[in-house]
C-alpha cells in the first residue's frame, strides 16, 4: 500500500542529491518536502467513506492532503466501524447542527449533516514525515482517531504507537476499550456490589470484561441476542438475562441489605432499556448511561420509586472525564490504561465480519440488518452470528480503482 520512497535531499531512503544552496533552491526544497513528506512521494488522491444521505454511503475519491512540516502521512491498514454512533449517522438520527467531536483534531469544526466523513478507529503505517518530524516515525504502526480513508495526515501527538503484541485487527477496537474504561471509571464499582450491564454489543461486552476483574458479588448482563449472552458469560458475567426477564432484578437482595442492584450500566442504545435500568437498582442506586440515543425519542418514567429511592442517573461520555476524576486522571492516562487492557482482552474474537474497504456501503447495511448478500465475510467460523464488530481492510489505491 505504501508509495515508493525517494530521497528528500538528505540521503535518507534513496540516493543522495546535491543540497539546495541558494535561498530560492532552499525554499523550493522546503515546499517539496512539505508537500510529499520525507519517506515517500506525494500521493495524488485518496479514498474516503462518506455518508451522503440517510442510509446512503459511498467511497469517494478525493485529492490527498499534503504532508505538513509537523505532520505524518498514514497509509491505512484497517479501520473499525462503530455500531453505535456511526449507525445513528447512517440512519439520520443525529442533530445536523451538532459538532462531530470538538475534542478530536481530525474533525476540526465539522458538523453532523450530509455529506460527512465520520469514523474514529483507524490503524495504519506511517509512510512519510514532514520536515520537522523525527525520522523514527517512518514505518511505525499507529492508531488514529480518524474517519475511514485509505490515507490521512496527522500530527504525531494525535497518534498512538502500537506495541507489537497488539494485532492490527485488535487495535481498531482501542476506542471501544477506552469507552468501556470510561464507563467503569464513572460507575465506580465497589467490592461486594451487584452490577447489571444492559446491552452486550462490543462496548457492553468489554464493560462486562472489565467489571469482571472487580470482586463483585454479582455481575449480570442483559441482552436479547443469545449469541451475545453467551459471549457475556464467557467474559465474566455471572448471570445473563433476556430483557423480558429483568423485572425481578430490583428485588434481588442478600442478607439484610436493601433490595435491588447497586449499579446499572445502560449501553444498549435502546432508549427503552433506560427505564429497565432505573427499575433494576435499589435505594441509593446508581445508573450510568453510556448510550447515545441521538434523536430517538426517550420516555423516562420518573414517577415511580425513582424520586424516593434517591437513584442517581449520570451520563458517561468518552470525549471528556468526569469532574471528580480530573484531579488525578487525564485523557492520556485513561488511553494508556485502555491500551494496557487491549493487549490482554480477547478483542479479535469480537470481530465478527471483515470486509474490503471498497465494500464499506455493504458494511453499514450489514450492521443495520438490511443486507441480503450471500457472502461469507465473517471473521470467525460462525456465519449465523449477529454482526458485532465490523472492520474494513484496505487495499492499494490502484486496487481501489479510478472510479470508486
Amino acid at each position: 500500500m505504501t508509495d515508493q520512497t525517494h530521497s528528500d535531499g538528505d540521503g535518507r531512503n534513496g540516493s543522495r542529491r546535491r543540497s539546495a544552496s541558494t535561498p530560492e533552491e532552499r525554499s523550493t526544497a522546503d515546499e517539496q518536502s512539505t508537500a510529499s513528506g520525507r519517506g515517500g512521494r506525494e500521493a495524488d488522491y485518496r479514498h474516503v467513506v462518506v455518508f451522503t444521505g440517510p442510509e446512503a454511503v459511498a467511497v469517494q475519491r478525493r485529492t490527498a492532503d499534503p504532508v505538513g512540516p509537523t505532520e505524518v502521512r498514514v497509509e491505512t491498514l484497517t479501520s473499525g466501524i462503530s455500531a453505535g454512533t456511526e449507525l445513528l449517522v447512517y440512519h439520520d438520527e443525529v442533530p445536523a447542527e451538532m459538532p462531530v467531536d470538538a475534542t478530536l483534531p481530525a474533525f476540526d469544526d465539522d458538523q453532523f449533516g450530509y455529506p460527512v466523513a465520520y469514523g474514529y478507529a483507524a490503524v495504519g503505517r506511517v509512510s512519510a514525515c514532514g520536515r520537522r518530524v523525527d525520522d523514527d516515525w517512518l514505518g511505525e504502526r499507529v492508531f488514529g482517531f480518524h474517519p475511514h480513508a485509505s490515507q490521512f495526515t496527522a500530527e504525531p501527538s494525535t497518534l498512538v504507537r502500537l506495541p507489537s503484541s497488539l494485532s492490527t485487527t485488535a487495535a481498531v477496537m482501542l476506542p471501544t476499550v477506552e469507552t468501556a474504561t470510561t464507563l467503569v471509571l464513572d460507575t465506580a464499582p465497589r467490592i461486594g456490589e451487584r452490577i447489571v450491564v444492559f446491552g452486550a454489543g462490543a462496548v457492553g461486552l468489554l464493560t462486562v470484561a472489565l467489571l469482571a476483574e472487580f470482586p463483585l458479588a454479582e455481575l449480570v448482563a442483559v441482552e436479547p441476542r443469545p449469541d451475545r449472552r453467551q459471549r457475556a458469560a464467557a467474559l465474566g458475567a455471572d448471570t445473563t438475562l433476556h430483557p423480558e426477564n429483568v423485572d425481578r432484578l430490583g428485588e434481588r437482595r442478600a442478607a439484610d441489605e436493601e433490595p435491588g442492584m447497586d449499579a446499572a450500566v445502560e449501553i444498549s442504545g435502546n432508549p427503552g432499556a433506560l427505564n429497565d435500568a432505573v427499575g433494576a437498582v435499589g435505594y441509593d442506586g446508581r445508573v450510568t448511561v453510556g448510550s447515545w440515543y441521538g434523536e430517538k425519542p426517550t420516555e423516562l418514567d420518573l414517577g415511580g420509586s425513582y424520586h424516593r429511592d434517591r437513584i442517581a442517573l449520570e451520563s458517561s461520555q468518552v470525549s471528556t472525564l468526569a469532574p471528580d476524576l480530573r484531579g488525578r486522571w487525564t485523557t492520556d492516562r485513561r488511553l494508556s490504561v485502555a491500551l494496557d487492557h487491549a493487549e490482554r482482552l480477547p478483542l479479535e474474537s469480537l470481530v465478527t465480519h471483515r470486509l474490503p474497504f471498497a465494500d464499506a456501503p455493504r458494511a453499514y447495511r450489514l450492521l443495520a440488518g438490511t443486507d441480503d448478500t450471500e457472502t461469507d465475510d465473517t471473521g470467525t467460523d460462525d456465519t449465523d452470528q449477529s454482526p458485532l464488530q465490523v472492520v474494513l481492510e484496505y487495499e492499494t489505491e490502484t486496487d481501489l480503482g479510478e472510479s470508486a
